[in-house]
């Protein structure tokens, strides 16, 4: 990937996630590249890449358009990711080491600073390299792998989901229980306490989405 074509599909990446760019928006080549002033043919394959990763739906001669999902679909990726999370953590809790544990406890009194301060961007941030912490761990990359690709499609949800009043406190008490569970090597809980985890995340989005979504 080239320098001009990587700076593209970092913009409109960012820009996607963070919701600057919104479901069913249209992006034309033209426009794109005025705005970030790179080539239109360094657009398009900027937006071919953002395609393969379910981010846009490419138009012939149109440029392209923000994918948007559906109420149901989400509730799959999140039904698909709770099943390969559970596999991540049963795999990452015998063989985590003592300074992983140490390292998930100190990201854990930092998210819990962060839910006191009612700062949801850094808690979204910590609550990240929580479970990146997990996945490093369980050395399973595909399914790592798969759960990034899912996380990416659902982060524009994700992001809004914390600003559901009370949702911050209830994560981080998941969260306890996730590190808990860890801490104590205990497969079992651990992977009861990640079930219920997404399964409230699943909860949220689905009680929550006309204003989510």
């Amino acid at each position: 990937m080239s320098a001009q074509m990587e700076t593209a599909y970092v913009y409109i990446k960012e820009r996607i996630l963070n919701n600057t760019y919104k479901p069913s928006q249209k992006l034309t080549e033209i426009q794109l590249a005025d705005e970030i002033g790179v080539s239109r043919n360094t657009i398009k394959k900027a937006l071919l890449k953002l395609e393969q990763e379910n981010l846009v739906e490419m138009e012939e001669n149109k440029g392209a358009t923000i994918k948007s999902f559906t109420l149901e679909e989400i509730l799959n990726y999140l039904e698909i990711r709770e099943a390969l999370e559970v596999l991540t953590i049963k795999s990452a809790i015998h063989q985590m080491s003592d300074a992983d544990i140490k390292e998930l406890g100190q990201i854990l009194k930092d998210m819990e600073i962060q839910v006191q301060n009612g700062n949801f961007t850094q808690y979204s941030a910590l609550n990240k390299q929580f479970h990146n912490i997990i996945y490093k761990s369980s050395k399973n990359i595909q399914s790592v792998e798969l759960i990034n690709l899912i996380k990416t499609q659902l982060s524009r949800v994700d992001i809004r989901s914390v600003l559901v009043p009370g949702r911050n406190q209830q994560s981080l008490e998941e969260h306890t229980r996730i590190f808990q569970a860890l801490k104590n090597r205990d497969e079992k809980e651990a992977e009861e306490a990640m079930r219920a985890h997404i399964s409230n995340v699943r909860r949220t989005i689905r009680d929550n989405h006309l204003i989510l979504l």
